[in-house]
């Protein structure tokens, strides 16, 4: 395949976000649905079409059913960033997604047909030869709408903070996991995280770095925790808690998965790996007073969970054990980081003591 003649070309990083807790009272704003599905940037240089994902990668492959789609429905020379989804019965099905990331071509030509998936485009990053990224995102959404007409599917967008407060509430009932907000006058910057999403619970992509057997089995029978990790801006992999309460056939179902994974060579969490600050498992302390024996994990997969709060100070850690969510297959493990966390407002306590309460200067 020849190179592609655009303006822009894959890979492109896309734009990114920080959560946020509540939507502001706020006219520099765009708001927009997030939509639960796999970041996808699209590129279509005549007959060609390129489906990229987040991490970089070509997803080409897996949704053949969006590419003849999009085949009919784009110009000739376009760039855009926007969402892979599958819906079933009125609601996005994030589950139904995942399952078309599959070895097995006719699999993927199965699910392609009883579950197919759709694009929906929230920006435009080029057209024709012109690139748009260092256009304001109002012209750039003036521009998609324009492109997007009655063929192109494209996200709901808003200005007005109550409408978002609405759609918060109102779109989650279809399977939607919150809004996303972009300042109206900035330019489309890959990789950097611009943007702000409000959520209805706190999660975090971790890559799963180890694991623990049940305790009430023999080694190898059963998969009791797995153990989560997040890179620091200087790429240490640091050991942040654990994900466990599985069912007792998923405990089983997990342990055949996983087994691939078991190394026993080099592992960020061992020997000469480890760095000085890095914050591991097992180790001993007040309330275990031996080492926790744990089995190291090829960090290769990425699990998305839910937790309530950190604590620890920098590295932080998930206090309580997180909950699972769903495996990330469209997650590249080395963009898991602690940037992707939210970070709780800290307090004066002497301040408050005195009845005063007032945040510290220092979030950290």
């Amino acid at each position: 395949m020849a190179p592609m003649a655009l303006p822009l070309t894959p890979p492109v990083k896309p734009m990114l976000a920080r959560p946020a807790k509540e939507i502001p009272d706020t006219d520099t704003l765009l708001f927009e649905p997030k939509w639960d599905g796999f970041r996808c940037l699209v590129f279509r240089d005549g007959a060609d079409i390129t489906l990229q994902s987040r991490s970089g990668k070509p997803l080409n492959r897996y949704f053949p059913e969006v590419l003849a789609e999009l085949a009919g429905t784009l110009p000739e020379r376009v760039v855009l960033d926007g969402e892979l989804v599958v819906g079933l019965g009125g609601r996005l099905d994030f589950d139904a997604l995942t399952e078309r990331i599959h070895p097995a071509a006719s699999r993927i030509e199965l699910l392609a047909e009883r579950t197919p998936a759709s694009y929906v485009a929230f920006d435009l990053l080029a057209l024709a030869d012109r690139s748009l990224v260092d256009d304001p995102t109002s012209a750039r959404r003036d521009a998609l709408a324009t492109l997007a007409g009655d063929t192109l599917r494209f996200t709901p967008a808003t200005t007005d903070p109550d409408t978002a407060r609405h759609w918060f509430r109102l779109f989650e009932g279809a399977g939607l996991d919150g809004v996303i907000s972009k300042p109206l006058a900035e330019p489309y910057s890959p990789g950097k995280r611009v943007l702000s999403k409000y959520k209805h619970s706190r999660t975090a992509d971790c890559v799963v770095a180890g694991l623990r057997w049940h305790a009430d089995t023999a080694p190898g029978e059963a998969v009791g925790s797995l153990m989560l990790g997040l890179y620091d801006d200087a790429g240490v992999l640091h050991h942040v808690g654990v994900v466990g309460a599985f069912p007792a056939a998923r405990r089983r179902e997990l342990a055949a998965e996983l087994a691939g994974l078991i190394t026993e060579g080099t592992h960020p969490w061992l020997g000469d790996a480890v760095v000085e600050g890095q914050r591991l498992p097992g180790g001993v302390n007040r309330w275990r007073p031996t080492e926790q024996p744990w089995v190291p994990l090829r960090p290769e997969r990425v699990v998305e969970v839910a937790y309530e709060h950190t604590e620890g100070g920098h590295p932080a850690r998930f206090r309580h054990t997180a909950q699972f969510a769903r495996w990330r297959p469209d997650r590249d493990p080395r963009s898991c980081g602690y940037a992707q966390l939210e970070e709780p407002a800290r307090y004066d306590l002497a301040a408050v003591f005195h009845g005063e309460v007032r945040r510290t200067d220092d979030a950290r």
